[in-house]
């Protein structure tokens, strides 16, 4: 038994402007399951497919109240692409976010580690240099959750998923789907008082055939806690890793 990560959520204003940020961004598009949701998947894609990790945004009565710890690292193939996905990503409405330490980290030869950037609702996300561990995940590198212990949130989501786990160490932790395609999903640990919070989740999906309720048990063995929302009578289920990150179980219908 095991679960998929199929997508990441966005708590937004408004849903249809944000995810059109996103589709533009990504070069994706855009489908929508119903009023104040709008849902970011490449073209032509049979959802779920490990191949890519799509986003929902959905729009919330107050988004400013949502903080999680969880953003996304974009992906470039050049120090030329990065420069003109920069340039790109401002022109949709992006804004530089300056973390104390400027919007661009560069490495020790010069180079452009990563640039950070805000989405037009504020969730801050990275467009990386150019690096070889991401040259077929996509436009979507990575999905990144802050936290204390990477080693430990590597067992639960290991446990929690069927990913590959293909580094830990104290600083870091490096999953990515079995199959070896789509983006990796990391746990970097971050001081506390350099936590960026926004307002990004991760959903998981049983596989069909999979038990629902006996998946949500098996994350509850895991170290997974219920948390309430105020979701309602919903058919997915809220949950939080050992960090007390939400996450969402869906259901796989």
């Amino acid at each position: 038994m095991a679960l998929r990560l199929v997508q990441v959520n966005f708590k937004a204003g408004d849903d249809s402007a944000l995810g059109r940020f996103w589709a533009d961004a990504l070069g994706w598009g855009v489908s929508s399951e119903g009023p104040g949701v709008t849902n970011v998947e490449p073209l032509d894609f049979a959802w779920p497919d490990p191949a890519a990790v799509c986003v929902d945004v959905v729009t919330v009565p107050d988004p400013e109240t949502v903080r999680y710890r969880a953003h996304l690292d974009l992906n470039t193939t050049s120090r030329a692409h990065h420069a003109e996905l920069v340039a790109h990503l401002l022109q949709l409405g992006a804004t530089p976010a300056d973390l104390g330490k400027g919007d661009t980290r560069r490495d020790s030869v010069g180079h452009v580690a990563w640039t950070v950037l805000a989405d037009p609702e504020g969730n801050l996300f990275r467009v990386l240099g150019p690096r070889s561990i991401y040259r077929d995940t996509g436009p979507i590198a990575a999905v990144v959750v802050s936290c204390r212990d990477p080693r430990a949130m590597a067992r639960f989501w290991g446990g929690a998923t069927d990913w590959t786990l293909h580094e830990v160490n104290d600083d870091s932790a490096r999953l990515r789907s079995a199959k070896g395609v789509g983006p990796c999903l990391e746990f970097h640990s971050t001081p506390p008082l350099e936590t960026e919070w926004g307002r990004v989740h991760l959903d998981l999906m049983p596989y069909p055939g999979d038990d629902h309720s006996a998946e949500v048990d098996r994350l509850r063995g895991l170290g997974a806690t219920d948390v309430d929302l105020g979701q309602g009578n919903v058919p997915w289920v809220c949950l939080a890793d050992p960090e007390g990150n939400d996450f969402c179980v869906l259901s796989p219908g």
